[in-house]
Order: structure tokens, then C-alpha cells, then sequence
């Protein structure tokens, strides 16, 4: 796994103090991005909270995934958690080590109490007093919040005292540009009172007991049964998958505080173990928990953001929509459609393209985009990519020959692609969804986006490269195709349902 240092520079350390009967939290911040550009220390929100406990314990539950480890428990995991300020609310957000967990703590307008809330984008310092201080943290006491250094330290303070350099892998910075792909496909599935909520969570398994391989065995899964949730081992009409219950633990945190459950998750006709988002209702806030399908499978490989990443109608849509974003709790996708003369389509393809670089989330409990700017390089996530890299390289290479339908061959898309010594054929079905006969298609069917052949005949098909060869009626009619063995027969004679073959070792 690719890995870099990220280096985290604050003032000072955050702290939990008492001054004349008020505990004052103080969230000390990192370099950050801010609506007049780069700040070494900005300060987005000083002012009271409206639950302190449910906000403290909320705060710890995003710092708990953000130190944890779900799957290869010995490595070590240490990031602080990001927050952005979108002018009525903040967002405290983390990743596990493993990237297989995604948490976000939402303080709304309602939590949040006498003062402007800033805009922009950050780390915040949590240390391990700070996470003491708060795990001690009772009674209803006023907690005023500061987010971002006071005016003393900005005058006094002779460069950072505190700096943090943790181990910052690649498929980390990945996972948020897949995490808002994934979810925004998600509806609400069930929701549950505060009651049955705590009911429900506490009796969840601690351990996974069986694994979960491609087509989901082994998961397990949560129907609606009246006023609860009732577990089963089958996707039954109505499921929502939750592989690695032990994943949840963080919840407890705050269940204390609960006042409803909800479950959000994509439908799943065909079975297969997917993402889903646990969200907890807080008096003021939201916690919400968005766990890969599988213990084992980060965010980062699910390739959701491929399609967006390999056209460059959508990165120059991109460009265009970016420059209207302002830090907005809630984009309003028909206004920027709007401003920007783009159909919304675009605008959501332009969003998706976005949030592959981090530069907008998605809260399934709005059912809406969110503008945020990680303070992280926002062409890591594209370049650091292997399906997208590789699939660039199988274009550049000419290894994808298109093939044109004529009157004898008439039928869907095929093409052929040369990777290492093999061929494989690639097929444009209904609804435009590429099929390949490789090893990742036949593991995945989709499930985890494209493979890097149905990758890199996607972009020969948008001409986004003049070095991948074509074939056209024309000037070459299918029957000059490449010859090929039985092997490698084309598509129109061997459909997808054919015996994949791969070459050994080789890079999906």
C-alpha cells in the first residue's frame, strides 16, 4: 500500500478546561483551506453547544473510527478527524485505517448556539487528554465550543508547538471520493425509535463469524419487522446488508443521547453484500456511520468514481461548477444547472468528478451534495488510482481494438483488449453496462465498477485518446477483426458468459 507523512502543524494542543463554572472546549486547527484561500490556522465556529454531552460523545465516536482498525487489526491507525464549516453547520469526518469505515458527526444549526459559524476546511487536534477530558465530561453544564485558534493565539502564537506526522496511505484519500459516489445512490430503508434503536444495537453480534466472499455469503442482513429491525442470513425483498456488525461499536458512544435510528442503503435486487449508512439522530446533530460491504473491502477499491474520472466532458464540467461553490451545507443542484448552463445530469456528473478530489461529500439524510475542500493534494486520488492508471496504459499501449456492428454483425459494441499475453472481450450490453472476460468481471460483475479492459474501452469509445486503433465499416469491416483463437474469440461469438481467462499476476 502506498503510503506518505502528512505532516498536521497546530498552535497548540486542543483542550477541555473549566472557567467559572464553564467547561470551554477549544479544537485546536491544522492548515486548512478558507474562502480567502489557504490559512495556517483558521478558525471557523466560537460559541456555546446545545447538547454538550451528546456533542462530546458524538466527537469521540468520529475520533474512535479514526483510530481504529476493523480488518489486519495490528497495524497502526492514527488520523485526526476533518471538519468543515459550511456557514450553519459542522462537519467533523474520519476514516478507519482500514478504509472500511467512513464517520461524520453533522452539529446543525440547532446544536450550535450564539455565534457565526465560518466556512472552509481542516483538521481538528484530538489528542488522547482531550479524549479523556471528554469521556469524563458530565451534567448538563454550558460547553462553549471554539473551533480554530482565539485571538490571543493568532497575535502570540511563534509558529505551531504541536505537530503531528502520521502515516497517510493513498487508499485513505481514495475512500472519501468513493464513500459520497456510493452513498448518494442510497434511500431510506428503515428508521427506528430511540427505544428500539438502543434495543436493536445491543443486541448485535461483537464479532463477524463468518466471512462475506464477492456475492455477499456469509453477510449478515437487517429486515424491517415492525417498530425494529429482525437479522437474517438471506438478502430477502426489503434487506439492508450489515457485514461486520463490530463495525457499529462506535455508536455506543452516544446511544445514550439517541432519538432514532436510520438505515440508508441502495437497493440490491440481485443479493450481492453492499455499503449502508447507520445514522443516529442526536438532539442538534446527526452521527452517522457508512460501512463497506464487506470487512475486508475498503472504499478506496470499490471503483464508483471510475466512469467520472475517464471522461473529460465531466472534468470540464467540473472546472465550470467548482467555481460556484462556496461552502454550501446543501448544493442545490438546480440552481447551479442554473448559473452554470448545464443540464443537471451534467451538473451531477461535474459533482461526482468533484467529490473524486474531495471537494464535495454527500449526506444521504438531506439527500443532497455538501461543499467541502480536503487540505490534502486533490490529484492523488485520480493519480494513484491502479484500474484508471492502468486502463490509461492499455490506451496508449493500442491494445483496445473497437469493433463497428454491420448489417452481417449487427448486435451490441464489442471490442477486443490486449493485456500482457492474453485478449479479452469486452461487451456493451443494455443500458450501456461493459461486460469483460477477465477474472475481475467474473469475481465482481460490476459490483466494485468497471475492470481496467471495460475501463480503457470506455475512454476509446468517448475518444478521449488518438492512440487507441478503431475499426470502421468503411476501411475495415469486421471481417479484417484481429484473428484470434478459441480463447479469445470476440464477443459476438463468445458473450460474457464465457470461462474468463487471465494472465497470472497481472494488475485488474
Amino acid at each position: 500500500m502506498s503510503r506518505s507523512v502528512q505532516a498536521l502543524a497546530y498552535a497548540r494542543p486542543s483542550a477541555l478546561t473549566t472557567e467559572g463554572g464553564t467547561g470551554r472546549l477549544g479544537l485546536e486547527t491544522s492548515g486548512g483551506l478558507t474562502p480567502v484561500g489557504r490559512e495556517a490556522h483558521p478558525q471557523f465556529f466560537a460559541g456555546f453547544l446545545s447538547s454538550p454531552q451528546a456533542a462530546a460523545r458524538g466527537l469521540l465516536a468520529v475520533a474512535d473510527v479514526a483510530a481504529a482498525r476493523y480488518y489486519q487489526r495490528t497495524l497502526r491507525a492514527s488520523l485526526d478527524p476533518v471538519v468543515t464549516a459550511g456557514g450553519d453547520r459542522l462537519r467533523f469526518e474520519s476514516f478507519s485505517g482500514c478504509c472500511g469505515v467512513y464517520a461524520r458527526l453533522d452539529v446543525l444549526p440547532e446544536g450550535l448556539d450564539g455565534a457565526d459559524t465560518g466556512h472552509g476546511t481542516t483538521n481538528v487536534d484530538v489528542n488522547n487528554p482531550l479524549r479523556e477530558a471528554l469521556s469524563r465530561l458530565s451534567g448538563d453544564e454550558p460547553l462553549h465550543l471554539r473551533v480554530g485558534p482565539d485571538e490571543l493565539a493568532v497575535t502570540t502564537a511563534d509558529g505551531p508547538v504541536v505537530e503531528k506526522k502520521v502515516p497517510l496511505p493513498d487508499r485513505w484519500l481514495r475512500g472519501f471520493a468513493e464513500a459520497q459516489v456510493i452513498t448518494a445512490g442510497f434511500d431510506l430503508r428503515a428508521e427506528l425509535s430511540a427505544a428500539e434503536a438502543v434495543r436493536f444495537l445491543r443486541t448485535l453480534p461483537r464479532t463477524t463469524t463468518t466471512g462475506a466472499g464477492a456475492g455477499g455469503r456469509g453477510s449478515l442482513w437487517v429486515v424491517p419487522a415492525g417498530r425494529t429491525l429482525r437479522p437474517t442470513t438471506r438478502p430477502v425483498p426489503g434487506a439492508v446488508c450489515l457485514p461486520g456488525p463490530e463495525r457499529l461499536t462506535a455508536l455506543q458512544r452516544v446511544l445514550r443521547h439517541a432519538t432514532a435510528l436510520r438505515v440508508y442503503g441502495p437497493a440490491a435486487p440481485d443479493g450481492a453484500a453492499t455499503a449502508a449508512a447507520w445514522e443516529v439522530t442526536l438532539p442538534g446533530m446527526r452521527l452517522t456511520l457508512t460501512l463497506s460491504p464487506e470487512p475486508s473491502r475498503g472504499f478506496s477499491g470499490e471503483g464508483a468514481v471510475l466512469e467520472a474520472l475517464a471522461t473529460d466532458e465531466a472534468a470540464a464540467d467540473a472546472d465550470l461548477v467548482s467555481v460556484l461553490l462556496s461552502w454550501e451545507p446543501r448544493i442545490d443542484t438546480a440552481d447551479l444547472a442554473a448559473r452554470s448552463g448545464l443540464s443537471p445530469q451534467r451538473v451531477r456528473g461535474a459533482l461526482t468528478r468533484l467529490g473524486t478530489a474531495g471537494r464535495v461529500g454527500y449526506d444521504a439524510a438531506d439527500a443532497a451534495y455538501f461543499h467541502r475542500e480536503l487540505p490534502y493534494d486533490a490529484g492523488r486520488a485520480e493519480a494513484r488510482n491502479p484500474r484508471l492508471t492502468a486502463a490509461r496504459a492499455l490506451l496508449a499501449d493500442g491494445a483496445v481494438h473497437l469493433h463497428t456492428p454491420t448489417a452481417a454483425t449487427a448486435g451490441p459494441r464489442t471490442a477486443t483488449v490486449r493485456s500482457g499475453e492474453r485478449h479479452y472481450q469486452v461487451r456493451e450490453a443494455a443500458g450501456g453496462v461493459l461486460s469483460c472476460t477477465c477474472q475481475w468481471w467474473a469475481d465482481y460483475r460490476g459490483r466494485r465498477g468497471p475492470c481496467k479492459h471495460a475501463l480503457a474501452v470506455r475512454m476509446a469509445h468517448r475518444g478521449q485518446t488518438a492512440t487507441a486503433p478503431t475499426t470502421t465499416a468503411a476501411t475495415a469491416p469486421a471481417a479484417t477483426a484481429p484473428t484470434t483463437t478459441a480463447a479469445t474469440a470476440p464477443a459476438a461469438t463468445a458473450p460474457a458468459a464465457t470461462t474468463p481467462v487471465t494472465a497470472a499476476g497481472e494488475t485488474r
